[in-house]
């Protein structure tokens, strides 16, 4: 065994060419964390950066029918697969893999294998941002990503309500003990305003501002509940392409501007550090 791995590096390993990695995390399911993730990632090249996209929900890929593309990766030069690029995306997913509605049956070292496989055998190329999809929940993919790769922080999605936010409460205490910085909350599904004016709070608007609030974390900005934003993870076109301009995406170039400036801040205070050591 004390020959195994000799001269290996040790420890996760920063992706060449990649400068910020960031997951996008909720404590559970159906807060619409993979919306957050795609619209985030395309207002990001919107902006004009360099942006990827990893779809890490294994168990339930869903970026490939958001972003509009279900055709399977090309394998390119030394058996490294090349991303799907969509609406200025680049992106992998299981889903384009194992399409339809066959299930992926793995257990925790198969998904740890995927995990590094989309981040180090992917022909990435020069990105500004890499931004993860991570699954629900404070399970192994999360380790694996961590193991792997230097995080640059990750972003934590909830709606308002006190069910879901104590779940995002474990999230939020899941990248404090594997020592990634949280950039900030989203709250999603926040409020529906109907065609007379009239606002809805459906999930308990302000919810998540107040928990960022009482954790120390920036706030990040508040998405509407519209069945446009549906309708357009439905049909492959995030509401995000309507551009910053757009009433309805507007809130997703809020934050992708906020992640921006945050993750250029804490790799601005690493390479401090790194200097002072």
């Amino acid at each position: 065994m004390g020959h195994m791995g000799a001269g290996a590096p040790q420890g996760p390993q920063p992706l060449p060419g990649v400068a910020h990695v960031v997951a996008v995390g909720s404590g559970k399911g159906g807060v619409g964390k993979t919306t957050v993730a795609v619209n985030l990632a395309v207002a990001l090249g919107r902006l004009g950066y360099r942006v990827g996209l990893i779809d890490a929900d294994i168990y339930g890929p869903n970026v490939p029918m958001m972003l509009g593309v279900s055709r399977q990766p090309n394998i390119v030069g030394e058996n490294r697969i090349e991303p799907i690029l969509s609406h200025g995306v680049k992106f992998i997913s299981v889903g384009l893999i194992s399409p339809g509605d066959k299930p992926m049956v793995m257990r925790g070292p198969m998904l740890h294998q995927i995990i590094r496989q989309f981040l180090q055998q992917v022909d990435w190329g020069e990105l500004d941002y890499l931004i993860v999809d991570l699954p629900p929940g404070t399970g192994d993919v999360v380790i694996s990503l961590v193991q792997t790769v230097p995080l640059t922080g990750a972003v934590v999605v909830s709606t308002g309500s006190g069910v879901a936010l104590q779940d995002a409460r474990k999230a939020l205490e899941m990248f404090h003990q594997v020592k990634v910085e949280v950039i900030g909350m989203v709250e999603n599904m926040s409020q529906m305003t109907l065609p007379d004016g009239q606002v809805i709070d459906v999930f308990g608007a302000g919810g998540t501002e107040r928990t960022a609030a009482q954790f120390g974390l920036e706030f990040l900005g508040a998405v509407e509940l519209d069945p446009q934003i549906r309708e357009g993870g439905d049909k492959g076109l995030p509401v995000a392409l309507a551009g910053p301009e757009s009433k309805l995406a507007r809130s997703f170039y809020e934050v992708a501007a906020k992640v921006a400036a945050k993750a250029k801040e804490i790799a601005d205070k690493s390479e401090d550090v790194l200097e002072i050591s």
